[in-house]
């Protein structure tokens, strides 16, 4: 490769610090152009008082996404990145009293299940089977390749992924499929969950998400040493040590083209020149404000936006022992939570309420003694000009009803301090369109392949990370992104 490749980054999301990363070990010289005032994206962190909240991302599986990098670095994880695994990935709480632990370990998940919900312990045995036959024959193939390649039906593996797909997985919704496998309907509900790992509806999402489990409860849960801002710590430390340059509260203004080609981009009305350009916003803002190519834009909005979410971060003046790390606390209607979302764009009266507790893990590191930092979620549509401000007075409200309710307390005068977070100001601060975590939906049998490629086919040079592009949001598939895009730039250049 010449010595003075340069290769661009837009964003320092987790995507773009992977992305920056594997092409500073192919040899290019590598600048990163970041809005904000740090790394990170939608992965950063903040205190309030001595309370540290994750402000994003709370759930860490796959730490070998992590791993990869490092040893493609040739440097030890362990000056950088510790973690431990965790015995129960969430602990449940529905709302007729019963509350169960969603062991990591599978055997022990489904004596849990069988216990609490009266499942044969065999059945939950093989649904996790199938859960990893279709991560390892299908899920691996679609996360490790571009969908938008003829190179992709040449991959080894394609003959055993098409053996492993049957009819129902493409057909049936993951809830119908989850129905037919289990007794309960909490334990459907439990399966059913797993559809908003990438902002989805059970409902309509194809039953092909129930691999996602096996993540979980086959592969494990984790926990990173420092709460989940230590990834973001890592991977830009990282790429600093690969020679990765980065220029913070410098948003990218314009692509440069000529012809079919990139030439780089402006930044504070600067030209800055390189033969790759790697796009980590937004595809749907890199079309509309970076390229100006409106009818692409438009184009893209064709694909529903992912769900969104509602946080609230309250410092609480106690300890709850029933708590965990992960916490669900379920709708009583789950259904009709998940048509308000995505079919009356509202948030239910009835949300499903997740409560995340790193301090859990590290206490009186993550907030003061005897104290806990409660990151408060609950899954909202996309933001498409709904009130907010009075959808999120509505909603604190229901939450501490709801967590009054099952917790058998008063949450309101625990909260000692508070902060929130809403589709606008995710979208302002991330750049994700209409303030979606995950791009578009996969609420369609097709979504898969609809999702934008990690290239350009117009625009030589030009490529996309993230989680609006193949092959999803959430942390594992942003890193996955990363990894195809990368080699797709190998690839390209050898083709000179």
């Amino acid at each position: 490769m010449d010595k003075e490749a340069r290769a661009i980054v837009i964003g320092a999301g987790v995507a773009g610090l992977a992305a920056a990363i594997r092409l500073a070990v192919q040899g290019f010289r590598v600048d990163v152009y970041e809005k904000n005032n740090y790394p990170g994206g939608k992965l950063s962190a903040f205190e309030l008082n001595g309370y540290r909240f994750d402000a994003g991302p709370s759930l860490f599986t796959q730490p070998s996404n992590i791993e990869e990098l490092f040893v493609l670095a040739n440097e030890p994880i362990e000056s950088y990145f510790q973690y431990s695994s965790l015995p129960v990935a969430c602990t449940y709480f529905y709302e007729d009293g019963t509350m169960l632990s969603s062991f990591t370990e599978a055997e022990r998940f489904a004596k849990e299940l069988h216990e609490k919900n009266g499942e044969d312990v065999s059945a939950v045995m093989n649904y996790l089977k199938n859960s990893e036959q279709l991560y390892n024959n299908v899920g691996k193939l679609f996360l490790d390749h571009s969908l938008h390649q003829v190179s992709t039906l040449r991959a080894p593996g394609i003959g055993k992924a098409l053996q492993t797909v049957r009819f129902k997985h493409v057909a049936q919704s993951m809830h119908s499929f989850n129905k037919q496998q289990f007794r309960s309907h909490r334990t459907v509900q439990l399966f059913n969950r797993y559809a908003t790992y990438n902002g989805s509806d059970p409902y309509q999402a194809p039953a092909m998400l129930t691999l996602i489990p096996h993540l979980e409860h086959n592969e494990g849960t984790f926990y990173p040493k420092g709460g989940m801002i230590a990834i973001t710590e890592a991977l830009y430390q990282l790429a600093l040590k690969k020679g990765v340059r980065f220029y913070f509260e410098s948003p990218v203004e314009r692509i440069i083209q000529s012809g079919h080609k990139i030439q780089g981009v402006v930044v504070k009305g600067e030209h800055k020149y390189a033969s790759v350009v790697v796009s980590n916003m937004d595809v749907y803002f890199t079309y509309k404000h970076l390229l100006q190519n409106e009818a692409k834009a438009a184009g893209i909005l064709k694909q529903e936006r992912s769900s969104s979410a509602l946080i609230f971060y309250w410092g609480i003046q106690r300890n709850f022992a029933s708590l965990g790390l992960h916490n669900i606390f379920f709708s009583a209607d789950y259904q009709a939570e998940f048509e308000h979302i995505f079919s009356l764009k509202k948030v239910y009266n009835d949300p499903t309420v997740y409560v995340n507790i790193t301090s859990k893990c590290e206490p009186g590191i993550q907030a003061p003694p005897g104290k806990e930092n409660w990151f408060v979620m609950v899954n909202v549509p996309a933001n498409s000009g709904q009130d907010w401000k009075q959808i999120q007075t509505e909603c604190r409200t229901a939450v501490i009803q709801k967590l009054n309710r099952l917790l058998k307390t008063d949450i309101a005068q625990l909260i000692e301090v508070e902060e929130h977070l809403d589709p606008v100001t995710i979208e302002s601060k991330t750049a994700s369109y209409m303030g979606s975590l995950y791009g578009t939906s996969s609420n369609s049998r097709m979504a898969a392949f609809l999702r934008h490629p990690n290239f350009s086919s117009a625009l030589k040079g030009l490529y996309f990370v993230g989680g609006s592009v193949h092959p999803g949001g959430g942390i594992p598939l942003c890193l996955r992104s990363a990894k195809i895009t990368s080699e797709l730039i190998r690839k390209d250049l050898q083709r000179k």
